[in-house]
C-alpha cells in the first residue's frame, strides 16, 4: 500500500478513545484524504478532549453513543481501536460483508520502509522500549511508539529503509496483526504473568496473543527473550531465526547479571557495575539486561551502554518518585495494573510502606498480592471498585487488619499522608484497572501527582 492510495478511501474508525490513538489515526487518514466516518460508544461529552483535536478537519463524520451496522457495510475498510474486542458484532457485520478490518499497526506495517524492534511482556515492556530508544538514539534514527501512547502513523513519513522504530505493543495489538502475518524484525518478550482476562478467554489464550510477536518471524529475525521465565524461554522453540537469552541468574548469550555486575554474551564481556545502574529492583534489572542485549546486537559501544544506564532513571507512572512532604516519600506506580506489578513495588520500596491499592478487576487472581501486602506494607489505603473486593477476600485469609477503605483517590491520599510516619514512603500502586473512577490508568497517575504536589 502507498500512501496515495488513502485519498477519497471510505473509512470507518471504530473507537476515538481518549488516550490519542483513535485521534490521531483519524488526523493521519484525514491528511491522506480518506473520507472517515468516526464512532464510538462513548458519549461527545466523554469524548471532549479527543473531540476538541478534530476541529478544523474536513470529510469527517461522527457517530457517537452507539454503533450502526450501516457504517461497517460498503467501506474500504474499517480501521479499529486496540481496546474494542474482536468479537464486537459490528466487526462481525464487517467481516460478513467483506470489508477488510485494520489496525494503526497493520496500516504501519504496510506503509513503514523502517525496520522494527517489537517489545511485548506483561510487565516491563514500556521501560524496556524507552530504554532500547535511548540506548540507540545516537547512532540511528530511531523512533518510539506503539502501545506506549503514540501511533506509529505519527512518525510514518519520517521514516526511511535506514530508520528503525520500537514499538511496544500489548496483547491486543499483537492478536489483532494476527490476520495480517506481521513480526517485528526483532522482538523482545520480556516475562508473562495473567493479565487482561477480562479480555482474553484464558491465560493460554493471553499468552497466544503474546506470542503473535514471533508467529510470522523470518529466518534473519531476531529474538530477544527472558530466560528466566519458563513460559517466554518456550518461545525459543519453532523460532526461525536467531534467539539471545537474557537473565538475572545465569550466563546466557544475551546480557546477564553475575557478581554484581552486567555482562554480555557467551565470553562473558563485562558492560557495568550493576551498582550504577540508576534503575532499581530485580525486575527493572532484568529490563536492562533485555534493552542491552538489544543494544549490543545494533553495535552499541560499552562507553556509550554505560553512560545511559548511569542515566537512564526511568519512565512516569513507573514507581516514579514523585516528592517528600516532611520526611514522607511519595511513590506513583499507577501502571501497575496487575497483582505482579504491584508485587514488584511492594518488593523494592517496602517493608513498612503506605498502600494505596484497588480499581477494577480483570478476572485476576489477589492471593499473592495479599501475602506481599502482609509482608511489605504497614497499611492499605483501599480504593473501590471489584478488585477491591477480591483483595479484601484474599487478606481475610491472613493476619493483616491495617486496611482503610476511601471513596475516592483524594481521600485515599490524605489518608495515607495523616498515617504515615517520618522517613516512610507512600505507594500508589493498584493492582487493578482504573476505569470505575478515571478515564485510564494514567488520569488515575496525573490526579495522584496533583494532589500530592499540593499538599
Amino acid at each position: 500500500m502507498q500512501l496515495a492510495q488513502l485519498k477519497n478511501k471510505d473509512v470507518t474508525v471504530m473507537g476515538l478513545g481518549s488516550l490519542g490513538g483513535g485521534v490521531n489515526t483519524v488526523k493521519f487518514l484525514a491528511k491522506y484524504g480518506a473520507k472517515l466516518l468516526v464512532t464510538d460508544i462513548k458519549k461527545a461529552s466523554d469524548l471532549e478532549e479527543s473531540l476538541q483535536q478534530l476541529k478544523g478537519l474536513r470529510n469527517i463524520e461522527l457517530v457517537l453513543g452507539h454503533h450502526r451496522n450501516e457504517d461497517f457495510i460498503d467501506k474500504d475498510f474499517i480501521v479499529k481501536n486496540p481496546g474494542v474486542p474482536q468479537n464486537s458484532p459490528y466487526l462481525r457485520v464487517a467481516f460478513e460483508h467483506g470489508v477488510p478490518i485494520e489496525t494503526d499497526l497493520s496500516l504501519f506495517f504496510k506503509l513503514s520502509p523502517a525496520r522494527s524492534i517489537g517489545v511485548t511482556g506483561t510487565k516491563g515492556k514500556s521501560t524496556t522500549a524507552s530504554l532500547i530508544y535511548e540506548l540507540l538514539k545516537k547512532n540511528y534514527s530511531v523512533f518510539l511508539a506503539g502501545n506506549i501512547g503514540k501511533t506509529p502513523l505519527d512518525i510514518l513519513t519520517k521514516l526511511g529503509a535506514n530508520s528503525l522504530v520500537v514499538l511496544e505493543l500489548s496483547s491486543w495489538q499483537l492478536q489483532d496483526l494476527e490476520p495480517f502475518g506481521v513480526s517485528p524484525d526483532t522482538s523482545v518478550v520480556t516475562n508473562m504473568y495473567p493479565d487482561h482476562l477480562n479480555r482474553h478467554l484464558n491465560y493460554a489464550e493471553y499468552v497466544q496473543a503474546k506470542k503473535n510477536i514471533l508467529r510470522f518471524a523470518r529466518k534473519d529475525s531476531i529474538a530477544v527473550l527472558n530466560y528466566d521465565d519458563a513460559t517466554v524461554r518456550d518461545f525459543a522453540q519453532d523460532f526461525p531465526g536467531k534467539v539471545y537469552f537474557f537473565s538475572t541468574s545465569r550466563p546466557v548469550n544475551g546480557a546477564f547479571i553475575a557478581k554484581d555486575h552486567l555482562f554480555f554474551g557467551e565470553e562473558g564481556e563485562q558492560i557495568i557495575d550493576s551498582s550504577r545502574i540508576t534503575l532499581k529492583g530485580e525486575h527493572n534489572l532484568s529490563n536492562v539486561a533485555a534493552a542491552v542485549t538489544v543494544a549490543k546486537l545494533y553495535k552499541i559501544k560499552p562507553k556509550e551502554i554505560t553512560d545511559t544506564l548511569a542515566s537512564f532513571s526511568g519512565i512516569p507512572f513507573r514507581q516514579e518518585f514523585v516528592r517528600e512532604v516532611n520526611g514522607v516519600f511519595f511513590y506513583n506506580d499507577t501502571t501497575a495494573t496487575n497483582p505482579h506489578a504491584s508485587i514488584a513495588a511492594l518488593r523494592r520500596l517496602g517493608p513498612s510502606v503506605i498502600l494505596i491499592a484497588g480499581g477494577v478487576d480483570k478476572n485476576l487472581e489477589y492471593a499473592d498480592f495479599a501475602r506481599t501486602i502482609v509482608r511489605q506494607a504497614r497499611v492499605l489505603v483501599l480504593l473501590p471498585g471489584s478488585a477491591s473486593e477480591k483483595l479484601k477476600q484474599a487478606l481475610k485469609k491472613t493476619s493483616f487488619t491495617a486496611i482503610k477503605e476511601v471513596q475516592t483517590l483524594a481521600e485515599a491520599v490524605k489518608t495515607a499522608y495523616q498515617l504515615a510516619h517520618e522517613g516512610e514512603s507512600i505507594i500508589l500502586s493498584p493492582g487493578a484497572a482504573s476505569f470505575n473512577l478515571f478515564k485510564n490508568e494514567f488520569d488515575r497517575g496525573e490526579q495522584f501527582n496533583q494532589l500530592v504536589n499540593s499538599l
